[in-house]
């Protein structure tokens, strides 16, 4: 299922460090979509864990997508791939992966995510909003330049970085087409009711 900026997108970046009960837990509770995103494995142990969390996602009709790896993607039977800047492009990726496949990118200058709509991105994630420690080095995104990437383009761009239920409020009022979630989901106590604080935000700002 493409991703489409009719409605507003709750969608899940997660690992298995904590197993796949935390992943179970949010798919169960209604996430929208869900990325795989492990670091510093193995492509043998990578790609175990993606069909483990594909199957997740087959049962709760979650569409699943990993993060960089096009050759996880593909072994896997994920629906699709989400891309950095230094990953493989676009157009290439849509080449490997067939037009049904979801492709994003990440996209944080206007040039750039002019450039991956063109080449065949579905969908952009734009940030980092807020500091967060999924990713340390991530550079903060002025609110004037996201207004202006959301401006240049017409697929959906989902807002990432450090956001949670208490600062959501400012990517949506923006006009985020929804909210890409990693911590303010996956280290909750209460899984279930995080992802349902952030359905109740995403149901109450519109673009």
């Amino acid at each position: 299922m493409k991703l489409k900026n009719t409605q507003k997108i709750l969608y899940l970046i997660a690992d298995c460090k904590a197993g796949l009960a935390p992943i179970e837990e949010a798919l169960r509770a209604g996430v929208d979509y869900l990325q795989l995103r492990e670091k510093d494995l193995t492509s043998a142990r990578y790609l175990e864990l993606a069909r483990a969390v594909k199957s997740l996602c087959e049962k709760y009709h979650t569409p699943f997508i990993v993060n960089d790896r096009i050759d996880i993607a593909l072994l896997s039977g994920a629906d699709g791939v989400h891309l950095g800047a230094d990953d493989v492009p676009v157009s290439d990726a849509r080449r490997l992966l067939g037009e049904a496949a979801i492709i994003g990118a990440t996209a944080k200058t206007v040039e750039g995510a002019i450039a991956a709509q063109r080449s065949g991105a579905d969908y952009l994630g734009s940030g980092a909003f807020f500091e967060t420690a999924t990713k340390s080095d991530a550079v903060p995104l002025a609110p004037e330049l996201y207004r202006e990437i959301l401006n240049s383009i017409t697929i959906p761009d989902v807002a990432v970085g450090g956001i949670t239920v208490d600062n959501c409020d400012l990517p949506l009022s923006l006009g985020a087409d929804g909210l890409a979630i990693s911590a303010g989901i996956m280290k909750s106590e209460h899984i279930a009711e995080a992802v349902s604080a952030f359905r109740k935000k995403l149901g109450m700002l519109h673009r």
